[in-house]
């Protein structure tokens, strides 16, 4: 097996000779194409520990997925410690602190590739499964699990997998999303999805009509909502948020020399871009539900750009679009409030409703319909044009939770 430096310049060589040549930056560096191997699993146990679980190739075979890059800007904390500080300044005492952000030029993913988007959907898909699994998108011939810690019928929590350049130099991060059988799928972790969905995705702790139990107590009648509450109400009880931070750090130890990317699909997606904007890594997410208000809410410190944050999702996926609300929406009917529709970074979006002629519908929520029916063949609309996605672009003037009042509303 060739070097990652030296399959790069192999492939630069050949593409100079066969007149085509990847984009650079501008500044005249052709971005290499990188090769990723499975390396871990990770998962929290039932005592709440992060775990790793290693997974090693069976054979002689070395199958990867290979991956097209590109050079971007990022602006990251201090360190992770200050960061926290400011945080929690801002949640204890209401006030801002103005971090001293520095920028990174950073190799992050090709995400004006469709290829490149199509082979991080696999291993986004992944992080439901295990490798053994019908429903696992092969990375080769003869990958198994060995000692698959926080996969057993009975485990609850955050899960995913790590995958790894051979040469350590870049690792993917993959989180799993909500497990339920309402988008295609179900498992152990599903109550504690549930809850952190409607933690993190509702306008007021998942207050819908009377017939429905509060995720937490900041409802105040009509359509007034305690701030503060929820504010302290997602600090103290939003799960998934700290156990990331634990896991990105875990990461960056085992890793100290690593360019760390972070991927994910709906909540997971969610969680990879919170995770994104705390640590300054790249991010690329998959039909997410919008997150800017839960990182408001987490007071999280804002970095002057989020650039780095790349959402995918398409127009028929009312969950990404934030249309799957109201009392008589499949959400609500399976239980989930999923009512924000804000999306911090740039948003690749596909007009599945317009262009494929679509029905708005929950069902298409899944990781395997945007592999399968959107990332899995060439786009007709961006071929016309030159181009292999849809132009990334910024939620602009986005507006979220409008109806209801949000102060100082003590209990009655």
């Amino acid at each position: 097996m060739l070097p990652t430096v030296l399959s790069a310049l192999l492939i630069a060589f050949l593409e100079l000779f066969s007149g085509k040549r990847p984009h650079d930056d501008g500044l005249g560096k052709v971005p290499p194409r990188l090769r990723f191997e499975l390396r871990h699993e990770h998962a929290v146990s039932l005592a709440g520990n992060v775990v790793f679980s290693d997974v090693r190739p069976v054979g002689f075979t070395e199958t990867i997925h290979e991956l097209g890059s590109r050079y971007i800007s990022s602006f990251r904390p201090p360190s992770f410690e200050e960061f926290s500080e400011a945080r929690i300044r801002s949640i204890r005492h209401a006030q801002s602190t103005k971090l001293p952000w520095y920028e990174d030029e950073i190799l992050g993913p090709a995400v004006e590739s469709r290829e490149t988007l199509l082979e991080l959907a696999k291993m986004t898909n992944n992080a439901y499964v295990t490798p053994n699994d019908t429903a696992w998108y092969k990375l080769g011939n003869g990958w198994i699990p060995h000692y698959p810690f926080g996969w057993e019928p009975d485990s609850d929590g955050f899960r995913g997998y790590v995958f790894a350049t051979p040469d350590n130099s870049t690792v993917v991060l993959s989180i799993k999303g909500t497990s339920t059988s309402l988008f295609g799928g179900g498992g152990p972790t599903a109550k504690k999805d549930k809850f952190n969905d409607n933690l993190l995705f509702s306008c007021c702790c998942a207050r819908i009509d009377w017939t429905w139990t509060a995720v937490c107590g900041c409802y105040r009648g009509g359509w007034k909502c305690d701030q503060l509450c929820l504010e302290r109400a997602l600090v103290e009880e939003s799960l998934f948020y700290p156990i990331g931070t634990n896991l990105y750090n875990n990461l960056t130890y085992m890793y100290p020399h690593s360019n760390i990317w972070i991927i994910g699909h709906s909540m997971g997606g969610a969680l990879a871009s919170l995770l994104g904007v705390t640590f300054g890594v790249p991010v690329v997410a998959f039909e997410s539900p919008g997150e800017r208000l839960a990182a408001q809410r987490l007071h999280l410190p804002s970095p002057p750009s989020t650039q780095h944050v790349t959402h995918v999702y398409h127009t028929a996926d009312p969950i990404a679009m934030g249309t799957c609300n109201g009392v008589l929406s499949s959400c609500s009917l399976a239980g989930f409030a999923m009512e924000t529709k804000c999306h911090l970074g740039e948003s690749i979006v596909y007009d599945t409703v317009s262009n494929l002629s679509w029905s708005v519908d929950v069902r298409t929520h899944g990781i395997v319909t945007v592999i399968e029916n959107v990332l899995g063949k060439p786009w007709a609309p961006c071929d016309e044009v030159g181009r292999e996605v849809p132009r990334p672009k910024r939620d602009v003037d986005c507006v979220e939770c409008y109806s209801w009042e949000f102060g100082d509303f003590p209990p009655s």
